[in-house]
């Protein structure tokens, strides 16, 4: 493997023989080796390590374990501790999504303070077809399906050609010695699953599915270059002013093209949106039609689409309704007019307050709407049997009448879940059968 990556390096990265490098260091398989690999070439890096605090001694021995690594090999080690957990309750997110905001963060802190040119980590071909099929199970266009980037930024992965099995045949050839993760087992996040569980069996069905999934990759890629370089002529027509945080385009070119709809999601895959048929329908849409993201707003306008930051219009557009996609859900914090809305996996139950609810997460169907409620609107109050108005519950709840006004509600496929700070609706709640508990909470 040593001279495949030696290479690999000159041709894809041979300026990183003259660069000040640190390298993301677990403790795990691979990163121990890509630390071998670079020592062996005489990369000048150091190593940098994140305790996350989650697994109590095996984390701290995880440390230990890289701090004698980088005296075996006579490089600088830096360590950073976190309280992950609190972090995670903090910012209402999950461990997961808690350990990569923390890791990457601290990463580009120590590059910047530091003066490190480039920050490796040790993902491998096995991790970028497990992200391919991340992807795919949850939806996606063209770019994410052309898996991780070798080189994001600062940010370098030169170990993507090789498979988990060939960095571990190195390993063991070169005798080296590395830490397993015992949560690398666990089949509760979705990674695990395709990793222990689906991927396995790809591979019974075809051995060589590393290969022939670069070989995708490698298409995909050509492709995604092809759509660019044509999306980016189509948008120097078809953008006709750029103003503060809005964007005018012209229906009119949208309307041109064979197949509009493919366009437009070309022009507004980063922008939330989710209901590609209610987009192209805007196209013959009466002047002041609008779809509408957790981030974004698209309005027809006479013969324009207006895209604009719907952030920048949540107070003066406060009658608009959000709309959430399950995608939007697993990023875990949405910005809205009434505060932040913090969706995570919950792992038991705890008691609903006015800020903070659990619901079944499988009785949810997508996109989840919030807006202010409606005259008719019914809920069935949690605790309570039978159904009641809204209307009536706000009475009963004796609400100033600015109060009734200013009440929102979060609803799937129009069934209210959560009169938002007051009460969750008995047909989302957990009970014995549920088997994944989202929680939802609010801050002003």
């Amino acid at each position: 493997m040593l001279n495949a990556f030696k290479n690999h390096i000159e041709e894809q990265f041979s300026f990183l023989k003259k660069s000040r490098l640190v390298i993301a260091i677990s403790g795990g398989i691979d990163s121990v080796a890509l630390a071998h690999l670079c020592h062996k070439l005489n990369f000048d890096f150091a190593l940098a390590h994140c305790n996350f605090n989650l697994r109590g001694k095996e984390s701290d021995a995880d440390e230990d374990f890289v701090l004698d690594l980088g005296e075996q090999l006579d490089v600088e080690v830096f360590v950073q501790n976190f309280d992950t957990e609190a972090y995670a309750e903090e910012n209402k997110c999950s461990i997961q999504m808690a350990a990569r905001e923390l890791r990457y963060d601290w990463f580009s802190e120590l590059a910047l303070q530091l003066n490190f040119d480039y920050i490796l980590t040790a993902h491998h071909a096995d991790d970028n077809l497990e992200t391919f099929l991340i992807n795919f199970t949850r939806g996606t266009g063209l770019n994410g399906l052309t898996g991780i980037p070798e080189l994001n930024g600062n940010i370098a992965r030169p170990l993507l050609p090789f498979s988990r099995e060939t960095i571990e045949a190195y390993a063991k050839s070169e005798n080296i010695a590395w830490r397993e993760d015992s949560s690398n087992s666990s089949r509760k996040y979705l990674r695990n699953k395709l990793r222990h569980d689906v991927i396995p069996i790809l591979k019974e069905i075809n051995p060589n599915v590393l290969d022939s999934f670069q070989n995708t990759l490698s298409n995909l890629k050509e492709t995604e270059a092809i759509v660019n370089q044509s999306i980016k002529g189509f948008l120097s027509k078809a953008i006709l002013k750029e103003e503060g945080n809005t964007i005018s385009y012209a229906v009119s070119e949208f309307k041109k093209q064979n197949n509009p709809k493919a366009f437009l999601f070309e022009a507004f895959k980063d922008c939330g949106f989710a209901e590609w048929n209610d987009i192209e329908g805007l196209l013959d849409a009466e002047t002041g039609k609008f779809i509408a993201s957790s981030t974004h707003k698209l309005t027809k306008h006479r013969e324009f689409l207006i895209l604009s930051d719907y952030h920048s219009e949540l107070v003066s557009e406060s009658q608009s309704g959000l709309f959430f996609t399950k995608p939007d859900v697993e990023i875990g914090k949405i910005k809205t007019p009434i505060g932040i809305l913090f969706f995570d996996e919950a792992e038991a139950l705890m008691d609903n307050s006015k800020t903070t609810i659990y619901v079944d997460a499988e009785k949810l169907n997508y996109p989840l709407e919030l807006r202010l409620w409606q005259t008719g609107d019914v809920f069935h109050p949690i605790g309570m049997k039978g159904k009641k108005k809204v209307s009536k519950y706000l009475k009963d709840e004796k609400l100033t009448p600015s109060e009734k006004e200013s009440t929102w509600v979060l609803t799937s496929e129009n069934k209210i879940v959560w009169v938002v700070g007051r009460r969750a609706d008995d047909r989302f709640k957990v009970t014995y059968q549920t088997k994944e508990i989202l929680k939802i909470a609010l801050t002003k």
